[in-house]
């Protein structure tokens, strides 16, 4: 199935773009595709961290993501 992965912040510059689609197997959860994206880009691995959000929420590694979700990278943010 085909998703729409938005990024933003060091996202954005670490793809290229503020978009991309991906296709992934039906059945994948958010660990998975965050491992995927991380291979993809080596980049995300010298981040301390990233995450996901899943249809404007959070998402946990096992949540599962359905066709047609909008899928958003969040990189650290810093500042004060």
């Amino acid at each position: 199935m085909k998703v729409k992965v938005i990024a933003f912040g060091i996202a954005k510059d670490i793809i290229g773009g503020a978009s991309l689609d991906m296709t992934i197997e039906h059945g994948t959860n958010v660990g998975t595709l965050k491992n995927h994206i991380a291979k993809t880009y080596p980049e995300f691995k010298e981040l301390a961290h990233f995450n996901i959000a899943m249809n404007e929420e959070y998402a946990q590694d096992s949540d599962e993501i359905s066709s047609g979700s909008e899928i958003v990278i969040i990189p650290p943010v810093s500042g004060g």
